[in-house]
């Protein structure tokens, strides 16, 4: 008697069941990612590399505005000459006494490192590069109309990397104290929650307008209070010395109370038991603060330094608003000068180029605190 046998394509059934499953689940997840993939697209990724595509262009604003055909492509030369300078030319005269004892220096170096007297490779690895150094970079000068690195870049570079180092480590000191002293239950510390986050909800034109009204050395509160004890007011905004110093305390009482909420939030995901332990165990404040709150938030303290980092690196409102950039330059950040090299000046290739570089300071400080944060760990 004749038998059939089973069809083949059965167990191949579940296979492709999955597959199609497989294949629905992954069409619904990128159908819930896409608005959020087209918005980071278009509104972040895109103006990024359509801001490279400018710096590489000597690009004035009017000039393109009436004719789209006026920009030329000049590669890095907006960079290079930022950083470096603009028709520079080399010559074995320049500066010839200080590159001829450079130059005996490195052979110097040379000889005892190959007759042994020195180890062989850091002396040769000293010896050349004070050859590079002396005998070809030395050696490079401005040419005729040429000029050295942009002279207000480095000031300006130099002012934003004051003001970050000023005010990130205070807000993020002064944020974490706050939230310690106020993670409690109660009427008073809730309300002096809201009195320190407040400042947080204004804008920056009413900050600086209060801070102006505090630091005018005519009628002010500071003024009145010098004047009371018989002292001459201080002029903060026209003083070189002092106008970063008051547009950090502006930031800082403007930019405290959103970090002492992140702080907060850190705070309360610490278990109870661990402090109820450290204390059974008879650790004092100090000791539960060290070794139970500091690696509670650990992650919290990375979070709110990251932020503060990339916040203030584009600080532009209290420099623009209090002292104008000045007195000479003093308190002129990188985003205020990008401001005026692009809407001021016209040069809006420039202006994207200065834009890069403030990305690529953000970029850098962010992922070294990250780093150092990860070895702490």
């Amino acid at each position: 008697m004749a038998t059939t046998r089973p069809a083949q394509t059965a167990p191949d059934a579940p296979s492709r069941a999955g597959r199609a499953r497989a294949l629905r689940d992954l069409v619904a997840g990128y159908a819930f990612v896409a608005p959020f993939l087209i918005v980071y697209l278009l509104f972040l990724v895109y103006p990024f590399f359509r801001g490279l595509w400018i710096g590489m262009h000597d690009w004035n604003l009017l000039a393109v505005v009436f004719n789209p055909d006026a920009k030329q492509f000049i590669g890095l030369e907006n960079w290079r000459e930022m950083i470096w300078g603009r028709d520079l030319t080399w010559s074995a005269l320049v500066r010839w006494p200080w590159r001829l004892a450079g130059l005996a220096l490195a052979a110097w170096l040379a000889i005892r490192a190959l007759r042994g007297r020195m180890g062989r490779g850091g002396g040769l690895a000293a010896a050349t590069a004070l050859v590079l150094a002396f005998g070809v970079l030395a050696g490079v000068t401005p040419g005729e109309g040429g000029a050295w690195s942009d002279p207000r870049f480095f000031v300006i570079v130099g002012n934003t990397l004051l003001f970050v180092a000023l005010t990130v480590p205070a807000i993020t000191a002064l944020a974490l104290l706050l939230a310690v002293s106020l993670n409690r239950t109660g009427t008073y510390a809730a309300v002096l929650r809201t009195v320190f986050f407040l400042s947080q909800v204004l804008s920056v034109t009413v900050v600086t307008l209060i801070w102006q009204l505090i630091y005018s050395p005519a009628q002010g509160i500071l003024a009145n209070v010098f004047r009371s004890l018989g002292l001459e007011p201080i002029t903060w905004v026209t003083n070189p010395d002092l106008a970063m110093p008051a547009i950090v305390i502006a930031t800082v009482w403007w930019s405290v109370g959103f970090a002492m909420v992140l702080f907060l939030a850190g705070l309360q995901e610490i278990p109870a038991e661990r402090y109820e332990a450290a204390r059974l165990d008879g650790a004092n404040a100090w000791g539960v603060f060290r070794y139970i709150t500091l690696p509670g938030i650990s992650r919290t303290v990375t979070l709110v330094v990251v932020f503060e980092i990339v916040l203030h690196f584009q600080v532009f409102g209290q420099s623009h608003l209090i002292t104008q950039g000045g007195p000479n330059d003093a308190t002129q950040t990188l985003v205020r000068y990008i401001y005026q090299t692009a809407f001021r000046d016209g040069q809006l290739g420039y202006a994207s180029a200065l834009a890069m570089v403030l990305f690529l300071l953000m970029l850098g400080f962010s992922l070294l605190q990250m780093r150092l944060e990860g070895r702490t760990d």
